[in-house]
């Protein structure tokens, strides 16, 4: 049986690495979407995917009692984003889902800004690591909007389907 923190974490930010990797490739047409902002004092749309990227190695290392591995310097524009989907992928693959076995329990320090903070590692995925990961996820796909691609709910997901030019 596969351990349920694995199940929870590593499949569920594949698919939705693959998600944000497709979202960066319809900004391709439209470059200069990347780099808006929601307001003056958040991330770009690059840089919030890029932190996603991030979010799915920082949290499901941790619950496999692994190291985060760091991540190359990479840059912001599409082609750097590809790379940073990939990499995260490839420390996903990595990840040997008996390594979780017993996660739910495991002790997790880190910090969360400028919080210090010490979770099981249950609560450490659901209440920090899934979100986050969603939360620059989201913000991504909110800059791309507003900067006027035509996107919507399946290009995020890639499970609902809508008629053309449908809106709520």
């Amino acid at each position: 049986m596969t351990p349920p923190l694995y199940a929870a974490s590593v499949p569920v930010f594949g698919h939705y690495l693959d998600r944000a990797e497709a979202l960066v490739a319809q900004a391709e047409t439209a470059p200069e979407a990347l780099k808006g902002q929601l307001a003056p004092d958040m991330f770009t749309g690059a840089q919030q995917f890029a932190t996603a990227a991030g979010f799915a190695l920082r949290t499901a290392c941790p619950l496999a009692g692994r190291e985060v591995p760091e991540t190359p310097h990479l840059g912001l524009d599409a082609e750097g984003l590809r790379a940073r989907f990939a990499f995260a992928r490839e420390g996903l693959a990595a990840l040997d889902p008996g390594a979780f076995e017993g996660a739910e329990d495991r002790r997790i320090s880190h910090r969360a800004g400028f919080a210090e903070l010490d979770q099981s590692g249950s609560d450490f995925l659901h209440l920090f690591g899934l979100p986050n990961f969603f939360f620059h996820l989201g913000m991504g796909f909110a800059v791309l909007r507003q900067a006027g691609l035509d996107i919507g709910k399946s290009d995020y997901d890639g499970l609902h389907d809508y008629p053309a030019g449908f809106r709520f």
